[in-house]
């Protein structure tokens, strides 16, 4: 069938795509369509498309053939306009008018397509073919005549009109075109103003045709019109908000009017369009009281728009302050709206980026002038801290059951911006903010008398917690009230739990400096470990407690260690719950004196070691590999953090000398977990080394232990590279090549551990040339560790390539060429291969995006090997053809001089080779090289 339609579809003409166009939208059959749709877009750009394309238009076709002849007319001018002869403009425009007119009465998607193609070829013929474009489009269609109703031509013209804008934003003009069209475009304004105006004030223009005009309106503002010679049709916009059936476009319109960059230029338009805004507060709270989201949230939009936009010029007019305060109270109360975002209400969250805009307008200020502000706008600002915890409450326990999972999280990530902002608000605001929310906590949780609802000591605590988290809160003098009022709250709810938890560990810093005050939440938290619900809250709290305040813990540490165990053992938490909880307990046990961590390991890890002994006994299947990863993961995380030798804290100062631990003799304690489970992991490796996965948990084991440990790992290097060697020779994996490369990273300097480092890394080199020789691209992890490794051999120990036993030729090693002779030699010798790669894949073998890549390699050789490269480009480009036949050897002379003048500028030689790339490609000088 597929090849008979191809028969069918060779010759392009009317009945082929009629053929295909039928195919398209009736074949039941998948590939025939796809197969249709593939020739259609062929036959769009063909020269015969100037043919087809009116046949199809003819009135005796249905909708989606005339739609297609509509489109193909579109593409050809907008895509292919130098093909057109000047000669032939004035007929296309005139076939243009003729069609649209036909249409004006048929059908809309028609004829939208006809005005996008018209509008494509006002553009390219402005200014200088058609320098009055607007004016005539507005006076061919107000002309009588044609057959066709007044009221279809005026929205024909009103459709043709709003594309104008739309196909211009769109359009592949090139840049200095760009700017020569918009101004014309801006000039024709004059002709588009009064026939809106007049259609948008006529009292018995129809519904339709004043919404049409308003989405003229919205179209025409985005060409930057000035908002002062807008100004009579914003005023007829506010007007038309209370027509239900203009609301949504009359918003449209005057958002995007107002939110034009350059209407700020316009502040007398601007204090004019204040009073509008606030006259809509009566139809704002009706709506609110009715229920009317969508006509809440457009009002909002409006209001939001012209604070957002404007508010430093509006600010600035100070004789006006009283109108700018009220206009930031509407935005208020729209902050404030009743109800739970997102289920009864969605405007609050489109108001927060408003408060962020207003107050670094007003910081901006200098000091003297920024100090009236503050005494207007501080307490507005505390009125905000109100309204948003009291949006941040969560809705009663029977109403949250009753939301669905997508509401939750929205909700989810609403109380993260609410936190956001105050967080925000705080650089204003102050110490001062964190008291006033102290001393409500506080007189919501000591007043007996009054109940309390667990959401409103919720939406406090997050307030106090969002402020906590990103800012230095130690000098402030509400934290010990707070952490004293902590364990007097009734923790009867999971959410309320929650942010207890978060709250306390936004703390642990401050905790850090006053660990006295420990044992009042360390018991909350260790208690929480056990519930399953407040898995994340409780984990990632101790996980901080346990890094900020490890040397204040070794009172904790038994206790801290045995809850832990017994929550790990009962499998309470998730896998990357119980990863966190390792990372904690790894920060805990540093602090402690070898002895202690040695003993404290052994009850930890004994449990597992054991499970791990059974599985490796066992026959490998998926669930044993879960176990094993498992296993595997929880050491891996718990020697991420275990480091005795770090006395420092995490800012990098010492700590002070009563905190650090004597000096420790002896084996480093990983070291000897990791000797004496040595052996086992062999055996589990023996049983799994097909298996990337567990060989990866294995890895990552001894790459995390390197990397905390780094010097002290020096025990394991030798047995480490011997099992390395062994396992790449057998099945050659990535992640042995990273951990290699880590080992090299630390040790290959080091002259005690050369000798076994030398050696894994001859091993792996001389097992990867091999892959590479069979085909790299099906092991392209390999390739990529195995470029990293090589790259750090360079940089740590170039020795490395001065073995006999190597083979250098596959690394990539232009920087060293002069100083390594071995590489100098392979570049001498296949250097040349490598640039012919490079101008092949220029040429049009590889794919655009990878040019960078290639001009990277042209940088580095000319760079590094000049002499060579002058030489080799010479002989290269000598070719016929090469690298691609749409080249003169003009050109190729002039890439070949532009490359050898770059030496310093790489970012110039990226710009050659694309431009070349392009050239090679007969690319250059289409729109897909403007948009490349």
């Amino acid at each position: 069938t597929q090849r008979r339609l191809l028969m069918v579809y060779l010759t392009i003409s009317c009945f082929s795509v009629f053929q295909a166009l039928h195919q398209l939208y009736y074949d039941p059959n998948i590939e025939n369509k796809n197969l249709a749709q593939k020739w259609l877009m062929q036959a769009q750009i063909s020269p015969q498309a100037w043919q087809f394309c009116w046949a199809l238009l003819s009135p005796d076709k249905v909708p989606e053939i005339q739609y297609f002849g509509a489109s193909a007319l579109h593409t050809k001018i907008s895509r292919y306009w130098g093909d057109i002869p000047a000669e032939q403009y004035d007929t296309l425009k005139t076939q243009l008018f003729s069609q649209i007119a036909l249409f004006a009465s048929g059908s809309k998607i028609v004829l939208t397509r006809l005005c996008v193609a018209l509008a494509s070829l006002a553009l390219n013929m402005m200014p200088e073919a058609w320098p009055s474009a607007v004016s005539e489009m507005v006076r061919m269609f107000q002309e009588e005549g044609g057959g066709v109703d007044g009221r279809a031509r005026c929205l024909a013209l009103l459709e043709l009109l709003t594309v104008l804008p739309e196909e211009f934003q769109t359009s592949r003009l090139p840049q200095y075109r760009k700017g020569q069209v918009r101004g014309a475009l801006g000039r024709e304004w004059a002709a588009v103003y009064p026939l809106l105006q007049q259609l948008l004030r006529q009292p018995d223009s129809p519904a339709l045709v004043k919404a049409r005009v308003l989405k003229c309106l919205s179209s025409w503002v985005l060409l930057d019109v000035p908002l002062s010679e807008s100004e009579g049709l914003l005023e007829a916009g506010f007007a038309a908000l209370s027509d239900p059936e203009l609301f949504d476009t009359a918003v449209e319109a005057i958002v995007n009017a107002i939110s034009q960059p350059d209407s700020q230029r316009y502040v007398n338009t601007l204090l004019k369009l204040v009073p509008q805004v606030l006259q809509l507060q009566e139809q704002l709270r009706e709506a609110v009281q009715n229920g009317d989201m969508e006509t809440s949230h457009g009002i909002c939009r409006i209001a939001v728009s012209l604070g957002e936009n404007h508010s430093r010029a509006l600010l600035e007019q100070v004789e006006h302050w009283q109108s700018f305060l009220a206009l930031v109270n509407m935005i208020m109360f729209c902050t404030g709206i009743p109800g739970h975002y997102p289920v009864n209400e969605t405007t609050s969250s489109l108001t927060l980026t408003f408060w962020y805009t207003l107050q670094d307008d007003i910081m901006s200020f200098e000091a003297e002038k920024q100090a009236v502000y503050l005494q207007v706008y501080r307490p507005v600002y505390f009125q905000l801290v109100d309204v948003l915890l009291h949006k941040a409450q969560f809705p009663t326990d029977e109403e949250y059951a009753s939301w669905s999972s997508d509401e939750k999280e929205q909700f989810r990530i609403y109380r993260v911006d609410i936190s956001d902002t105050l967080m925000y608000v705080y650089e204003m605001l102050g110490a001062e903010l964190l008291s006033n929310l102290y001393d409500k906590l506080g007189r919501l949780l000591t007043n007996a008398e009054q109940p309390t609802s667990w959401q409103h000591t919720e939406a406090l605590l997050y307030g106090f917690q969002s402020i906590a988290e990103t800012i230095d809160v130690n000098y402030s003098d509400v934290i010990p009230g707070l952490i004293g009022l902590i364990p007097r709250i009734n923790i009867n709810n999971v959410q309320l739990a929650d942010t207890v938890m978060f709250t306390i560990g936004a703390l642990a810093e401050w905790l850090a400096d006053h660990p006295v005050m420990l044992s009042s939440v360390l018991p909350l938290v260790l208690q929480a470990l056990g519930n399953p619900d407040l898995s994340v809250s409780s984990v990632s709290t101790l996980k901080k407690i346990c890094r900020e305040c490890k040397y204040d813990l070794p009172p904790y540490a038994t206790n801290i260690v045995a809850v832990s165990q017994e929550v790990l053992i009962k499998q309470i938490h998730k896998t990357s719950q119980c990863m966190w909880l390792m990372q904690a307990l790894g920060f805990l046990l540093s602090a402690l004196p070898v002895e202690d961590i040695l003993r404290n390991l052994h009850s930890l890890i004994t449990p597992y070691i054991q499970q791990l002994e059974k599985l490796a006994e066992e026959t490998p299947n998926p669930s044993n590999k879960l176990a094993i990863i498992h296993i595997l993961g929880l050491l891996s995380n718990l020697f991420t953090t275990l480091d005795i030798t770090k006395q420092e804290d995490e800012s990098g100062e010492s700590a002070p000398p009563v905190k650090s631990t004597p000096p420790q003799s002896g084996p480093n304690p990983v070291v000897v977990v990791l000797q004496q489970v040595f052996a086992l992991i062999q055996t589990v490796l023996s049983k799994w080394l097909n298996d990337s996965q567990v060989v990866e948990a294995v890895c990552a084991i001894f790459e995390k232990s390197v990397k905390t440990l780094l010097h002290d790992f020096a025990p394991m290097v030798s047995q480490l590279s011997e099992m390395l060697g062994q396992m790449y020779s057998t099945i050659p994996q990535a992640s042995a090549l990273d951990l290699t490369r880590q080992m090299v990273h630390i040790f290959a300097s080091e002259t005690d551990h050369f000798p076994p480092i030398k050696a894994l890394f001859e091993l792996v080199t001389s097992v990867t040339l091999t892959i590479f020789q069979q085909g790299p691209r099906d092991h392209p992890d390999i390739v990529d560790s195995f470029m990293q490794l090589q790259a750090q051999a360079l940089k740590r120990k170039p020795d490395l390539f001065l073995s006999e036993n190597l083979d250098v030729k596959a690394t990539e090693l232009l920087p060293h060429c002069a100083d390594i002779p071995p590489v100098g030699q392979v570049v001498q010798e296949d250097g040349k291969l490598l640039l012919l790669a490079v101008l092949e894949a220029i040429g049009g073998q590889s794919s655009r995006s990878l040019m960078d890549q290639f001009a990277e390699v042209l940088f580095s050789m000319n760079k590094h090997c000049f002499g060579l490269l002058t030489v080799w480009l010479k002989e290269a480009l000598q070719s016929p053809g090469f690298p691609s036949s749409r080249v003169s050897d003009e050109q190729k002379d002039t890439f070949s001089q532009q490359v050898l003048r770059e030496r310093v500028n790489k970012r110039r030689v990226k710009d050659i080779v694309k431009e070349f790339t392009l050239v090679c490609r007969g690319l250059h000088g289409t729109e897909y090289a403007a948009e490349y």
